[in-house]
């Protein structure tokens, strides 16, 4: 499982000019499912992310999302498992199928839910609009598969 991790002061998704998702201060999540992934994969991202110290107190890097009280809007991106190493055109083979994906997708935003992170969502499969206000920059990569 593949997340984008992005520190935000707003972010919102819509579908046909609908807003379906909107948070204020939070984090936008980006996420990846790929044909291997299980609970285990969830929970590493799930976890890794409602605890993430990236939030600025006294100027450190020291609190989470849950510290300070913001939410998370998941977006599903298979694109994220986009294999561009040979030729230009990604190879998507290792994306899971939208059924698995959907399941573990759906389960994301549960775990967040029982976290007590209020937590909003993208449309699985639609084609989605994301707008975001990075705060910072910051932007953190996971991978559930590899360390860095």
């Amino acid at each position: 499982m593949i997340a984008v991790v992005e520190r935000v002061s707003e972010a919102r998704v819509t579908v046909d000019g609908q807003a379906v998702g909107a948070i204020n201060k939070g984090l936008l999540l980006l996420l990846g499912v790929a044909r291997d992934d299980d609970e285990s994969d969830l929970d590493y991202v799930v976890r890794k992310t409602a605890n993430l110290r990236i939030f600025s107190k006294n100027g450190k890097m020291s609190q989470s999302v849950k510290d300070i009280g913001g939410s998370v809007l998941v977006v599903s991106q298979f694109t994220l498992l986009g294999d561009a190493r040979k030729g230009h055109r990604p190879d998507f083979g290792g994306a899971a199928q939208a059924e698995h994906a959907l399941r573990l997708y759906e389960a994301c935003i549960e775990a967040f839910r029982s976290e007590g992170i209020h937590t909003e969502c993208g449309k699985f499969g639609a084609d989605m609009s994301v707008e975001s206000c990075g705060d910072g920059p910051v932007t953190i990569l996971l991978n559930s598969k590899r360390s860095f």
